[in-house]
């Protein structure tokens, strides 16, 4: 059905979607939904969302919106001035917005008709997607259009549909680039323009805006992860892989929570030189990972000391016994590999081409998944296609033929999604057991000195710069740890130009040239250097789960608040984190740090 002024949504927006819930079922390992019952089922509703992640986040959202209600998004009026183009997007529910024109009445004029006919509109209230360890400010826009609402409501007695809410909403990934990572959808309660009509309508426009707009931001905070800087976000997230080693095993209802507490704890005022220790081991180890291109939960997959126990000593792997798990994970992968050979030869030109289009823009994290998928969805639009007439022409192109070839194609479609995580993941067990192997195997005295390539060992950091949209409102999140790291994230400039990004790419390229340390020559400082954190981490939880030891070392200050809601003492910490599934050892009594056959630096000799 064509688009009206009855619905606001045509067949294109059905198609539309449709498309993007298979393109994020392929893409995703999942998606969920919490806090879906404060999204009101019927009238009109503003969502407020974060958008950290292109067209992926819009496409969420509306795949997975409380009962599959459609949603309306603003797109720029420039784009409707094509006739063949606007007669699209207004059939796929888009609103033109004019953001020169300066009534408001005229500006929200169609976010105000969807309002008023009970639909909801989807907006972005940071202005553009960005990569940032925190929320770095919203602007008015979302604001100004619920308030006007209201006032479009009085000047024209509307009585159906008048009391529309605005709804946060935090959209937060795993790891947002990657191929099978996992998504969460949270809402948080409605906000009703009543606290704040009167002020607007009578007092003071302005001020009811920028109060509507600090609660929003507020609420939004409390629905995503926000750290003070990129060495703490980093340090929090290994953490989290450390003690969740299959990021299954965390419910994604806790993801957020979970990693809040971490970055909270990680980045107290004062902290102990403990705490410094272990957010400085976590920094290198993250650093180390990444040049050695591997993850925490693929090297604990291999057949390495596992427990998070600081009380027992562990060897470093062998020559042998890394021969031995290459050997394991390859025939594991092998056994695999017959029931999922087919699949892969019919999707690995979706998968080329998918990896080529997030090459084209690996310095811009937030542009990678939605190039994966587009560029994965255009060859796998036009492969099963040729699937289905091949599959078709086999049963002499009979009508009965042409559906039971449909159902074949569909059935294969989900045949590979349903083994795709198993394999995927077996093969990087595969990449990890031999870049181990090949580390373990290199002559000693070819390690590299920690120190000597320092300035290589720098956590995954992401200019701002050119996403300094609000520079009269910087970031409320200022860093408070003063622990030291082995490479602080420079801070951003103050603005960006497209000179300044000319200057980037240039120096990306000059990086790419220079020779940097070869991960394989890292590989026992890398084994080192988890087992240090895992030591750490553990020895840190354990004694802030005993108060009494907390207190004598001063480990966090007592009065600190954990957590999005700021509830969680430290002491309460480890307790909280086992609830959820923490790989924390329990404290044995009378039980010292091991010693005998261990070095000064706690490992047994090889």
């Amino acid at each position: 059905m064509p688009a009206t002024a009855a619905t606001g949504f045509g067949y294109t927006h059905y198609f539309i979607r449709h498309l993007a819930s298979w393109a994020l079922y392929s893409f995703f390992q999942r998606v969920e939904v919490v806090n879906g019952d404060n999204v009101p089922r019927e009238g009109g509703v503003i969502v407020a969302s974060s958008h950290h992640n292109m067209a992926v986040d819009p496409a969420t959202l509306s795949c997975t919106f409380p009962g599959a209600r459609c949603v309306h998004y603003w797109a720029k009026d420039s784009l409707f001035k094509v006739p063949a183009v606007r007669a699209i997007l207004l059939d796929a529910g888009n609103i033109p917005v004019d953001r020169k024109n300066k009534d408001n009445q005229a500006l929200f004029k169609g976010t105000f008709h969807a309002l008023a006919r009970g639909e909801v509109v989807a907006i972005f209230p940071e202005g553009t997607s960005y990569t940032s360890p925190s929320i770095l400010g919203i602007k008015d826009g979302v604001s100004w259009a619920a308030l006007e609402y209201t006032k479009y409501v009085v000047d024209n007695h509307i009585e159906h549909g008048k009391d529309v809410p605005v709804v946060p909403c935090g959209i937060t990934y795993t790891n947002k680039s990657k191929y099978r990572s996992r998504a969460v959808v949270e809402y948080g309660k409605p906000i009703y323009m009543t606290e704040f009509e009167k002020e607007f309508l009578s007092v003071d426009p302005k001020a009811a805006v920028k109060k509507l707009s600090a609660r929003i931001e507020s609420e939004l905070r409390k629905l995503t992860i926000n750290a003070p800087d990129w060495d703490t976000f980093y340090a929090a997230k290994m953490a989290r892989e450390m003690l969740w080693e299959d990021e299954r095993d965390l419910p994604l209802e806790d993801f957020v929570p979970v990693s809040q507490v971490l970055v909270d704890l990680l980045s107290t005022p004062s902290p102990s030189p403990q705490l410094s220790k272990l957010k400085s081991t976590l920094i290198t180890y993250s650093a180390l990972l990444s040049r050695t291109s591997l993850t925490h939960s693929t090297l604990s997959s291999l057949p390495l000391p596992r427990p998070l126990d600081p009380y027992h000593p562990y060897p470093l792997p062998t020559r042998l016994s890394t021969l031995l798990s290459l050997i394991g994970t390859s025939l594991a992968s092998l056994v695999r590999l017959p029931f999922f050979a087919l699949p892969l030869l019919v999707h690995a030109p979706a998968y080329i081409l998918a990896r080529l289009g997030g090459k084209m823009v690996e310095h811009e994290e937030e542009t990678q998944a939605q190039n994966k998928i587009v560029f994965g969805l255009l060859l796998t639009v036009l492969t099963y296609p040729v699937l289905f007439l091949a599959v078709w022409a086999l049963l002499f192109l009979s009508p009965i033929g042409a559906i039971v070839a449909a159902a074949a194609v569909w059935a294969f479609a989900v045949y590979h999604v349903s083994l795709i995580d198993d394999n995927y993941n077996g093969f990087k067990r595969v990449m990890a057991a031999w870049r181990v192997l090949v580390g373990v195997w290199l002559p000693k005295k070819w390690d590299y000195d920690l120190a000597a390539v320092s300035q290589y060992l720098k956590a995954p950091t992401h200019s701002t710069a050119s996403y300094n949209f609000l520079p009269n409102r910087p970031s409320p999140l200022t860093s408070t740890s003063s622990a030291p790291a082995p490479a602080p994230t420079p801070p951003s400039e103050p603005s960006s130009t497209p000179k300044d990004k000319k200057k980037d790419k240039k120096k990306d390229k000059r990086d790419k040239k220079e020779k940097k340390p070869s991960g394989r020559r890292l590989i026992r400082q890398l084994l080192r250097t988890r087992l240090d954190a895992v030591r750490a981490l553990s020895t840190l939880l354990l004694a802030l789960d005993s108060p009494q030891e907390a207190h004598e070392h001063e480990l966090v200050p007592k009065d600190a608040l954990l957590g999005r809601e700021k509830n969680i003492r430290p002491s309460e910490v480890t307790a909280w984190l086992r609830e959820r599934g923490a790989a924390i050892e329990p404290r044995e009594a009378d039980h010292g740090l091991a010693v005998g056959s261990e070095d000064s630096d706690g490992f047994k000799s090889e």
